[in-house]
């Protein structure tokens, strides 16, 4: 299922006009975009820092504090998508990130 097309379904708020959707190619481009999307909150917030770091506890602290985020992962054996939450999202995250950290 990671190779299968992702969407990413979005509230910020709770404000409905702050609804928006991502697709990607697979779970991991979705990863990336959520990752990116965190980025790009966190530079529009301290844009006047130069350097901005964060840990993996902040990124899902923005994660829990989103109206609503969650995911639709096209099942072929089904030929539908399938449904996933944040809990999904921030393991699918994590286990991304070590990955790319080389760690297991």
């Amino acid at each position: 299922m990671e190779k299968s097309h992702t969407i990413i379904l979005v509230q910020k708020t709770a404000s409905k006009a702050s609804r928006t959707f991502l697709d990607y190619e697979t779970v991991s481009g979705a990863v990336d975009g959520i990752c990116n999307m965190f980025e790009r909150d966190l530079k529009e917030r301290f844009a006047h820092q130069r350097e901005l770091t964060y840990d993996v506890q902040q990124l899902f602290q923005w994660i829990d504090h989103l109206h609503d985020l969650s995911a639709l992962v096209f099942d072929e054996k089904q030929t539908a998508y399938l449904p996933f939450t944040k809990a999904w999202v921030k393991e699918k995250v994590l286990k991304q990130l070590k990955k790319q950290a080389g760690l297991r």
